[in-house]
C-alpha cells in the first residue's frame, strides 16, 4: 500500500503537477479594413494553435485566418461574423510549433 505525505504547504501537490509546459510565440499580422474587430490568440497545445475573432461593430464581417508553422503547408479558416459575434478558430499541425504566425483579414459583408 502507497502513502502519500501531505504538507501544509501543498507540496504533493504541486509535485504532481507536470514538469513540462508548451508555450511558444505568436505572431499575428492583421488587415481589418476599417472594422472593429479584436482578436486572442492561444497556445492550446504543443501542435495546436487557437485564435478568438471577435465582432465588436455593428457591420458583419468576413474573416479568413491563415496558421503558418515554419515549412509545414499553411491552413486557412474562413468565418463569416454578425454583429456582436466571437467566433474560435484552430489549426493542428503534424509538427511541434516552435513559433506561429497567423494573417488575418477581415472585410465588410
Amino acid at each position: 500500500m502507497k502513502k502519500l505525505f501531505f504538507f501544509k504547504s501543498g507540496f504533493v501537490l504541486l509535485a504532481m503537477l507536470p514538469l513540462t509546459a508548451f508555450a511558444y510565440p505568436i505572431d499575428v499580422q492583421k488587415e481589418l479594413n476599417g472594422l472593429k474587430i479584436d482578436y486572442t490568440t492561444y497556445a492550446s497545445d504543443y501542435d495546436l494553435g487557437s485564435i478568438t475573432v471577435n465582432n465588436y461593430g455593428e457591420i458583419p464581417a468576413e474573416c479568413a485566418v491563415v496558421f503558418r508553422n515554419g515549412p509545414e503547408s499553411p491552413k486557412t479558416r474562413r468565418v463569416n461574423l454578425d454583429a456582436g459575434k466571437s467566433a474560435d478558430l484552430s489549426a493542428k499541425f503534424n509538427r511541434k510549433i516552435i513559433k506561429l504566425y497567423i494573417s488575418m483579414t477581415c472585410k465588410p459583408k
